[in-house]
């Protein structure tokens, strides 16, 4: 447990912070991305690499909070917030993948395509790009939010259920 520990306090309970942060505004970024062209271009580099962030975070994060479930031990609530845990990296992934297309789709995709298909072509490219953002956006926003509601009636509930 000691390589996961900052100061003394668990480094679970300090790194599920930002990504609890940084994961909805990453997907936020990427909305925004696929769905604004001025957004996308102010936007630029920093949705990819604000999504590396979190992807490099996520699996971090994991193993601060299996050290420090081996340290708590295992509760039923402790354990559907593990095991919800594990399904983030599935989501942060494809978030990553999509925020790295848009980028590269608004700064080299459509003018090196431009000319060579038709515009129709680059408008399904576009939406597609779209979809694949919305749904990658949405469910990592919601997948966040269900772990962090089983982390915190992990912690919470059993002291509120006291009272």
């Amino acid at each position: 447990m000691d390589s996961y520990t900052f100061l003394g306090l668990p480094l679970h309970i300090l790194l599920v912070h930002a990504v609890v942060v940084l994961t909805p505004l990453t997907a936020l970024a990427v909305l925004l991305h696929a769905l604004w062209p001025a957004a996308a271009r102010r936007l630029g580099i920093v949705t990819p690499l604000a999504a590396l962030v979190v992807l490099v975070l996520t699996p971090i994060t994991v193993n601060a909070g299996q050290a420090l479930e081996a340290v708590t031990g295992v509760t039923p609530a402790i354990q559907k917030h593990a095991d919800l845990g594990n399904t983030l990296l599935g989501w942060v992934i494809p978030l990553f993948i999509v925020a790295l297309i848009e980028w590269l789709w608004t700064r080299f995709g459509e003018r090196m395509l431009e000319g060579r298909v038709t515009g129709t072509a680059l408008v399904g490219i576009r939406i597609l790009i779209g979809i694949a953002a919305v749904v990658i956006a949405v469910g990592s926003v919601i997948d966040i939010a269900l772990i962090g509601d089983a982390g915190a009636r992990a912690v919470w509930g059993p002291l509120l259920q006291s009272r």
